[in-house]
């Protein structure tokens, strides 16, 4: 049976005489619909009668979510540019289109990529936002001298809903990072409030991560783009900051927020995302249509991550609400395996020793070992808030700088100086 084509290029001087050689030859090519533009041709694979989608890069509204729509729907696609045009083709693989040709190709070869393109296409089914449709890769640039071999870390921290410390860890981590001479970018992903910029003395109507979010969308982010919208805090330390704002939520779509982590791994060794607490993922409840989901960016940043944190409290309730998120990670993200790191140890909120006590009732009610104990040191905190400033800055000798110096450590498998180790308490790796 031939394959079913969608065509999307209109107003290119060549598409005529492409479709007319793909219907006439034996390709097993079949074209059975020329769509105007992005909206019709979005319809058209609703409807199911086709398979792949042949698309020009000049395409009017073409975007990343206009190619996850595409993907959600089963259809494959297969992009052609302008002979040369490597701006053109880059930006089409930032959107996730894997097969680009150039348009002169030859009908036999345009044919070939159309069939390969559905061969190694994603399961149809998947919303738009589903976080966990297959997410593009970039066509970066060149990498410039100053890059980390390789691609960098991200890591990131997450926890139950309340105040356990997600963002004081998060800020914590990336600061002692490079101060381990570990290059780290911070970023603010919590689409239920974030307050990386207030805690730093930033400003926090800068674009930050909203700003980086619209220019993958729209194909143009890289390096030097994301290098802009950072602010940085110090040589080796840059804040992409959040949203000033809750209700800008739907700004972070899962699929935008995965372009931008992509690109942080090649600019950072780590990339420490502060996260939002929820998991939920129920919108499809409340629409007959594909509709952005609040939480879409929560999950696409947990799957994507290489170390996930779960910070938990040390009272009783923090730690039940982290006995529930647990379960829930493990339902949603059943390949997430989080380091349990229980921040604000004191006497008190727990009978008894409150490590062994807290670690006793996790391990019993949870299934996990908590991998890192952090102390309640109130004073630091207060100083440290009161001045926009870091723990390091403001209380060198803190308990609690000391063991997120090791845990920054031991996230980024970096090696801490001899004199630092002493009288570190759980320093063990991620599992």
């Amino acid at each position: 049976m031939a394959l079913q084509v969608f065509t999307a290029v209109t107003g290119a001087a060549w598409e005529s005489e492409l479709v007319g050689a793909l219907d006439r030859a034996d390709h097993g090519v079949t074209v059975v619909r020329r769509c105007v533009d992005v909206s019709e041709l979005l319809a058209a694979a609703a409807t199911g009668t086709g398979q792949a989608a042949l698309l020009s890069a000049e395409l009017r509204r073409l975007d990343g979510d206009a190619v996850a729509g595409l993907e959600a729907a089963g259809v494959a696609v297969v992009g052609l540019v302008e002979p040369g045009d490597q701006r053109a083709a880059d930006r089409l693989r930032q959107w996730g289109v894997r097969q680009v040709l150039p348009a002169d190709a030859d009908p036999d070869a345009i044919a070939q990529a159309l069939r390969e393109a559905v061969a190694g296409a994603p399961s149809p089914g998947r919303d738009v936002a589903d976080p966990r449709a297959a997410l593009p890769v970039l066509g970066a640039p060149e990498e410039p001298e100053h890059r980390p071999a390789g691609p960098g870390r991200v890591v990131a921290v997450w926890g139950p809903a309340g105040a356990p410390g997600r963002t004081t860890v998060a800020v914590g981590v990336a600061d002692e990072l490079c101060r381990l001479g570990t290059s780290a970018l911070l970023v603010d992903a919590d689409v239920y409030g974030g307050v990386i910029a207030q805690m730093l003395g930033l400003l926090d109507e800068s674009p930050g991560l909203a700003g980086a979010a619209r220019l993958a969308t729209a194909g143009n982010l890289d390096s030097a783009g994301l290098v802009r919208l950072a602010w940085a805090v110090r040589p080796q330390l840059r804040v992409l900051t959040g949203l000033a704002r809750a209700d800008r939520w739907p700004e972070l779509r899962p699929r935008a927020v995965a372009s931008v982590l992509a690109e942080a791994r090649r600019l950072a060794a780590v990339t420490v995302v502060d996260c939002g607490f929820s998991l939920e993922d129920d919108e499809e409840l409340s629409f007959d249509t594909a509709a952005p989901r609040r939480n879409g960016a929560t999950l696409a940043i947990l799957e994507d991550a290489d170390t996930v944190l779960c910070v938990s409290g040390a009272d009783p309730v923090s730690l039940q609400r982290s006995i529930r998120a647990l379960g829930e990670l493990r339902d949603v993200l059943p390949d997430v395996d989080p380091v349990l790191v229980v921040n604000q140890v004191r006497r008190g909120p727990v009978p008894g020793d409150p490590r062994r006590e807290i670690a006793e009732a996790l391990e019993r009610l949870a299934g996990r070992e908590v991998r890192f104990f952090l102390p309640a040191d109130r004073r630091a905190t207060d100083a440290a808030l009161a001045t926009g400033r870091t723990l390091a800055e403001v209380a060198g000798a803190s308990p609690l700088r000391a063991e997120l110096r090791a845990l920054a450590a031991t996230v980024a498998d970096v090696t801490l100086p001899a004199g630092r180790r002493r009288g570190l308490r759980r320093t063990a790796g991620p599992r």
